[in-house]
């Protein structure tokens, strides 16, 4: 099979957690329209299935988590008369991407090795929790190509970073290596030189994510993500979906439960 017939993306299932990995290495993971469309249909699969409670994205090879939108296609596009993009993926393949996928309920951690550039680092962005290898190096170089950081990185960037510091490298498209990223919190952790170091790190926080009760876990994220820019009053008297089944669900009644019987919790997410 040659990489123009093979999928995409890879998607494993195992132990309650959702294994996503962009799977091109030849082009460092480089996502083409039909890349898109095979992550929606796992987007979907990942909120629809109640037995999965983390995901894990990445990016297949060492070299590349992704180096973010496919420009030969997209050249190919301009000279086919396709329309240019802006912000946003409505109308488009794999709409909506993960970029915009705002009532995600799981938990995803990005487990970047190597370059996540420009639509790779705006999916880290958009991610709950990131951990990176020692070499990974983060940019969005679209300013320098005549684009825009379209699927959220202009936005996300901004919130993430001191305003001063997301307006550098989103003007010139500077590179932020794992040490920068970790000092300012964009990454959780970053991985020792060690080989299997990133994936001990990331199954270490894939444990503890599982170790939580599912529906608070999910609770949380809602809560969290919808109150960003909420007053803290307002952010108190709103009504969250997740909130409301974690609060009524037996799960409610098994953490403290367990707790005084001194034994380990076990979670139905129900």
């Amino acid at each position: 099979m040659s990489p123009d017939d093979r999928p995409r993306v890879r998607y494993e299932k195992k132990d309650h957690v959702a294994r996503v990995t962009l799977d091109r290495p030849e082009v460092l993971n480089a996502m083409d329209l039909r890349t898109h469309e095979e992550l929606a249909v796992v987007w979907d699969d990942v909120e629809a299935d109640d037995d999965i409670r983390v995901v894990v994205l990445t990016g297949a090879g060492d070299r590349a988590f992704s180096v973010g939108q496919d420009l030969k296609e997209r050249s190919r596009l301009d000279a086919e008369g396709t329309p240019r993009t802006t912000f946003g993926s409505r109308g488009l393949p794999g709409w909506p991407r993960l970029t915009e996928r705002f009532t995600l309920s799981k938990p995803v951690v990005a487990r970047v090795n190597g370059y996540a550039l420009g639509g790779g680092f705006e999916l880290a962005l958009a991610c709950d929790l990131v951990i990176a290898s020692h070499d990974a190096v983060f940019a969005l170089p679209e300013a320098r190509l005549g684009l825009i950081p379209g699927a959220g990185g202009a936005f996300r960037l901004a919130r993430q970073l001191p305003l001063k510091t997301a307006m550098g490298h989103l003007l010139t498209g500077r590179p932020i290596d794992a040490a920068t990223a970790l000092h300012f919190g964009l990454v959780n952790e970053v991985a020792e030189e060690e080989e299997g170091d990133l994936d001990r790190r990331v199954d270490a926080w894939t444990a503890d994510l599982i170790r939580s009760a599912p529906l608070s876990v999910r609770a949380v994220k809602e809560a969290v993500m919808r109150s960003l820019d909420q007053p803290l009053e307002e952010a108190f008297a709103t009504r969250y979906a997740w909130e409301e089944r974690r609060m009524h669900s037996r799960d409610a009644l098994e953490g403290p439960r367990a707790f005084a019987e001194k034994r380990d919790p076990v979670w139905s997410g129900r």
